[in-house]
């Protein structure tokens, strides 16, 4: 038999289908994951700090991440939420919000902070030198993940978060199309096994190619009242039915 029939295809199960659900909500919430946390911040030359204390709850509890964007001193208006250095060069930051904006006796401009779960406003204003940037959004929970990492490897983390969440969803992306380019290969073929079909391999016409000789043909034509003809003779093994002819 020709082996271009094509199987029924199988309907999709259930489970395959909730599989691949899944797998495209989980690209899509990986690629937003990697855009909100490390492309973002990279293009924008923002800075990524997480929350350690409840001073700005309920806003931005502890373990909140917060990506800082630079911005202009003259810029910063009260209301703003800033990051700076507790001590200018200091490693150690505080993010707070702006309250007032002062002038010092040097008439430097300066700005007087507070947290927003605190009663009263920092004791020292801030300058100039030791504002790192203006809050530009704020992730919540997310900081955990950084707090565990510490502030000397996360630099390095987020980096190769980034390579690990592009290259997921670069092979997710591949193999979606490798299966869709297999899907659309599967092209139909005639199905030569079909008893309605009307053609055979060979082309031949069905009725004639199935047609046997009748044993019983031969060339000499009958004469059904013919005197001297003994068709029987010929054919001893078959009793005639012909119906006698008077003479």
């Amino acid at each position: 038999m020709s082996s271009g029939r094509r199987s029924a295809e199988k309907p999709a199960s259930p489970l395959r289908f909730i599989g691949t659900g899944l797998s495209y909500i989980a690209l899509c919430a990986t690629a937003l994951v990697a855009l909100v946390l490390v492309v973002i911040p990279l293009v924008t030359g923002s800075q990524t700090f997480s929350v350690l204390t409840s001073s700005m709850a309920p806003h931005y509890a502890p373990g909140t991440f917060l990506v800082v964007k630079p911005t202009p001193f003259e810029e910063l208006r009260v209301g703003d939420v800033i990051t700076y250095q507790i001590e200018s060069g200091s490693s150690a930051v505080i993010t707070h919000r702006i309250t007032s904006v002062g002038t010092a006796q040097d008439g430097e401009r300066t700005l007087i902070t507070k947290g927003d779960n605190n009663d009263v406003a920092d004791a020292e204003p801030v300058r100039e030198v030791q504002v790192r940037g203006k809050l530009f959004y704020a992730v919540p929970f997310v900081g955990f993940a950084a707090n565990a990492l510490g502030n000397s490897d996360r630099g390095a983390a987020l980096q190769w978060g980034a390579v690990a969440l592009m290259g997921y969803g670069i092979i997710s992306m591949v193999r979606g199309a490798l299966a869709k380019k297999r899907g659309d290969g599967e092209t139909p073929q005639a199905d030569n096994d079909d008893p309605d079909n009307g053609s055979t391999d060979d082309g031949a016409d069905p009725f004639f190619a199935f047609r046997t000789q009748d044993p019983l043909d031969h060339d000499d034509p009958v004469l059904e009242e013919c005197e001297h003809c003994n068709h029987d003779s010929a054919h001893p093994h078959v009793r005639s039915h012909r119906k006698p002819v008077a003479v």
